[in-house]
């Protein structure tokens, strides 16, 4: 098991991206509430991380607190909730919301998660509704941008990478495309566009 990686960021691409650990690259998927507080390519960083070996891939899943991949964790004991729709979730929803949906037995906010329809909301209900305690705002939720942008990127690229990210997430891409294009004011870079997307669509 693979409980942690500190190294330096090599890449990012939401929702993936590359760690160099000692010479050696290791990709990780991660949810966007991870992106938003991960520092630039270059810099290092330290992830909690989730393993999953299958017979045909082995999978690295990287988050920023253990609060984030404990709820993770608690998320794929869920029956039919696997890890896309579990980072999609935490990237959707503010961890601190997400609890207060399950005690409250709010299905229809969970509903307007991509991904989740009312069997799955009422199910993630039942299941997780003893295993889950509603914590104070904190850290986990008030989180930063952290901006990806690099002199050579165009507002063409920030878009598509953004478009891409809502994709890959779950989402498809006309409602992708009409989520960034809503947002898009000419001066956010891809994560800022991501989390205002995000945002519109599941308010």
């Amino acid at each position: 098991m693979i409980g942690q990686l500190c190294g330096r960021i090599l890449e990012k691409q939401p929702p993936q991206l590359v760690l160099d650990v000692n010479g050696v690259g290791y990709e990780i998927d991660a949810p966007m509430s991870t992106f938003y507080h991960l520092p630039d390519i270059g810099e290092s960083v330290l992830l909690f991380t989730h393993f999953i070996v299958r017979e045909d891939a082995h999978h690295l899943y990287g988050f920023f607190t253990r609060d984030e991949r404990s709820l993770f964790r608690t998320l794929l004991k869920v029956n039919g909730v696997g890890p896309r729709l579990g980072l999609t979730i935490l990237s959707s929803i503010e961890p601190n919301e997400f609890m207060h949906c399950i005690v409250n037995q709010d299905t229809g906010r969970l509903t307007r998660l991509p991904g989740i329809g009312k069997k799955t909301a009422d199910r993630l209900i039942i299941e997780m509704r003893d295993k889950l305690e509603v914590k104070p705002s904190s850290a986990l939720t008030d989180v930063g941008i952290a901006s990806i942008s690099s002199e050579r990127q165009t507002r063409h690229h920030f878009v598509q990478d953004a478009v891409s990210a809502l994709i890959a997430l779950g989402y498809k891409p006309q409602e992708a495309s009409r989520a960034v294009a809503k947002v898009d004011d000419g001066n956010l870079s891809s994560e800022e566009m991501i989390r205002s997307a995000l945002r519109e669509m599941v308010v």
